[in-house]
């Protein structure tokens, strides 16, 4: 792929962007230099940009999305609890009480209140004391490393560098939330081309190494 001069347009969430934008940009670029990548923000999951040929490939959670969408999964993730070193949650053993009390911030594109981690609470009878929604992961982090909000986010998002960097430390969520599954989608009429096959291939293993690298 030496040769190839293509412009690949890539839509992500936030989260995902700030984490492997470099390692997929490196992936491509030195494999055909030539290539250009362009990352389009992810609002919501609607598959018309997908349909319309505005983007190339998609990388999320798959969902509902479209039936005619071709997908594979790229890594399974999980969630779990951030809060700054030395936080008072820390102080004692890690119970659905204790965190249900601390003050939280929520990561939503949509703006809404509640996580994944909410309906196991209320199996407790418990319920958070959610403060704050920002629009992405790593804006949650940046709220979290600088006051006594706890954040969820997906564990690829907190490596221990990134924690160390900020100061943070990641924890065992004290309820079962549901795993993530993170894909890469596209349209099927680019399902045999030959460069969109090798970029989505070559980024697929890009991100799957990066992955590898966080959880060492």
């Amino acid at each position: 792929m030496a040769l190839l001069a293509r412009i690949f347009t890539i839509r992500a969430s936030e989260g995902f962007i700030a984490l492997f934008c470099a390692p997929l940009i490196t992936a491509i670029t030195e494999a055909a230099p030539q290539v250009r990548l362009r990352f389009a923000p992810k609002p919501g999951k609607d598959a018309a940009p997908l349909r319309d040929g505005e983007v190339d490939l998609e990388f999320g959670v798959l969902g509902a999305f479209a039936p005619e969408i071709r997908a594979q999964l790229v890594f399974r993730d999980r969630f779990v609890g951030v809060a700054r070193a030395g936080h008072p949650l820390f102080d004692g053993p890690l119970s659905p009480q204790r965190y249900a009390a601390c003050r939280h911030v929520v990561a939503s594109r949509r703006g809404v209140f509640t996580g994944p981690v909410d309906e196991a609470l209320v199996e407790f009878g418990l319920e958070r004391n959610v403060v704050a929604v920002v629009p992405g992961f790593p804006d949650a982090l940046t709220a979290a490393s600088h006051s006594d909000l706890v954040a969820l986010v997906p564990a690829s998002c907190v490596g221990r560098d990134e924690a160390a960097r900020r100061k943070l430390v990641a924890f065992d969520l004290p309820v079962r939330t549901p795993e993530i599954a993170v894909s890469a989608m596209w349209h099927p009429r680019m399902e045999a081309d030959p460069a969109h096959r090798w970029m989505r291939e070559a980024m697929i293993a890009a991100c799957r190494d990066a992955v590898a690298t966080l959880r060492e």
